[in-house]
C-alpha cells in the first residue's frame, strides 16, 4: 500500500506523484484504511491480501505474510 496522501504531502513529495493513489483507490470503490497518525506502522490483512501503509510498516507486513504461509 502506498503512503497515505497526507504522508506524501508531509514528506514534501506530493507534487512528484503522478496521481493521488489514496483518492484513486477510493474512487474505484476500494475500502481504504490508514493509520490515524502519519508515519506509523499500519498493516491490513484481508483474506490472503496483506498491505502495509508505508516503510515503517515493513516488519509488521512481513510478519503478517509469514503468518499466512
Amino acid at each position: 500500500m502506498p503512503n497515505s496522501w497526507n504522508e506524501e504531502v508531509l514528506a514534501g513529495v506530493a507534487k512528484l506523484m503522478p496521481y493521488n493513489a489514496e483518492a484513486e483507490m477510493k474512487r474505484r470503490g476500494a475500502r481504504y484504511e490508514k493509520a490515524l497518525l502519519p508515519f506509523v506502522s499500519n498493516v491490513v490483512v484481508d483474506g490472503r491480501l496483506v498491505t502495509g501503509q508505508n516503510p515503517f510498516s515493513a516488519k509488521a507486513t512481513a510478519k503478517a505474510v509469514l503468518r499466512l504461509l
